[in-house]
């Protein structure tokens, strides 16, 4: 697959099949990821793969909690929040779609970028998986509560990680529509 139909076909899924990823499929993943640039070369990035749906079933039910208990009431996102809320207090609803897979991308060194850094490499995972046929999807939704000593000690992580990018890995059940993109605002400076 070439580089414009991977970025142009790319799309979050939300539904996926049962299929498991095998070791050597994440595996592959990861590395595209770890060919990201990095600020000063650091490479901040480390890897969780989380294939148990009992512990994914437990993270999405606690990182919903924990969103709807830190949602402001005041929130300058009006109907959005209340989508929100709605959405999230569904006890069907998982934040991880049942996938069978989250990567999660965490920065393990101090620095002022590792946030852009773990960002680059979730984008390089997120394409080489289209080109293999699979779907992903970033969830914001457990980032907040991956972020909390609960949800570290949930995972397996390490205290001094800091998540960054939960991704969602499987195999689609349908192909995700096109979504229309915006015009883009260009400001030159020539």
């Amino acid at each position: 697959m070439d580089i414009t139909a991977a970025i142009s076909g790319r799309r979050s899924t939300r539904e996926y099949t049962k299929q498991t990823l095998d070791e050597q499929t994440i595996l592959r993943l990861i590395h595209a990821a770890t060919l990201a640039p990095s600020a000063v070369n650091q490479q901040p990035w480390t890897f969780t793969v989380v294939q148990n749906q009992d512990v994914l079933d437990r993270v999405s039910r606690d990182a919903k909690a924990h969103m709807l208990a830190t949602m402001s009431a005041d929130s300058a996102e009006g109907a959005r929040a209340e989508h929100f809320r709605s959405v999230l207090g569904d006890p069907a609803f998982h934040i991880f779609y049942h996938a069978p897979a989250l990567i999660l991308i965490s920065g393990n060194a101090p620095g002022s970028w590792i946030t852009e850094d773990c960002a680059l490499a979730a984008e390089n995972l997120m394409l080489m998986a289209h080109a293999l046929g699979l779907g992903t999807c970033w969830i914001g939704f457990a980032q907040g509560y991956l972020n909390t000593l609960a949800g570290k000690r949930q995972i397996g992580l390490p205290e001094s990680w800091v998540p960054v990018a939960p991704l969602i890995v499987g195999f689609p059940k349908t192909p995700p529509p096109a979504v229309a993109r915006k015009e883009p605002e260009i400001l030159w400076v020539r």
